[in-house]
């Protein structure tokens, strides 16, 4: 490969990340104001919720990014393709992100909340010392697993003409005639910013052991 497939691959990881990234920010902290709804137990709202996460898990992501694309001048929204692809992206991790917050809510002790609430703490102090940060240590594996099968079901958004880095490798090798150079390169690039996402959990775990010591 020649300096410029080079760059196109960069670029391209570049686009699939930032991307990503958005809806990855957005899906966990929509997923746990979701999960905070449900636990309310709001009537009719619950149901919309359960209705709208059932759904947005069972539709594939090209789908999902093909009907926001193209529904959206219909009902007179002007999104261009990163937008649209950033919805699709959040709009399915938010879904899988509200239920892991929600196992996290109902598997934390109860002799917790009850003996902070003893001491006069208020239901939010409660939420926001006590239950939260541990909430997140529990919950992190399955958010980090979420978060690493959104970047590798981020392809899916190319669909809608955003070149990220699994559509930048298939031109490469449509140009060059030669598919595995490109792949492999794409494939590591993959790798590395899933692996990144491993050190930062490792990193976390590690401090709050440090601070729960």
């Amino acid at each position: 490969m020649n300096a410029s497939a080079w760059q196109m691959l960069l670029e391209g990881a570049w686009t699939t990340v930032w991307i990503s990234a958005v809806s990855i920010a957005i899906g966990v902290l929509a997923g746990l104001v979701i999960a905070l709804i449900r636990l309310a137990r709001i009537p009719i709202v619950d149901q919309l919720l359960v209705l709208y996460i059932s759904v947005a898990r069972a539709t594939p992501l090209v789908t999902l990014a093909l009907f926001i694309f193209l529904s959206a001048p219909d009902l007179g929204l002007d999104f261009n393709r990163s937008v649209a692809g950033i919805l699709a992206l959040t709009l399915n991790t938010t879904a899988f992100n509200a239920e892991i917050w929600r196992s996290a809510f109902r598997n934390f002790s109860r002799e917790q909340r009850e003996a902070a609430m003893a001491t006069g703490m208020t239901p939010w102090i409660t939420f926001r010392r006590i239950m939260l940060p541990q909430m997140v240590i529990t919950s992190l594996p399955g958010l980090i697993n979420e978060m690493s099968f959104l970047i590798k079901g981020s392809p899916a958004i190319a669909v809608i003409g955003i070149v990220d880095l699994t559509r930048v490798t298939n031109r490469i090798s449509a140009v060059t005639y030669e598919p595995l150079p490109p792949i492999l390169v794409a494939g590591a690039l993959y790798m590395m910013v899933i692996g990144c996402l491993i050190w930062l959990q490792r990193i976390f775990e590690r401090r709050a052991n440090r601070l729960a010591m």
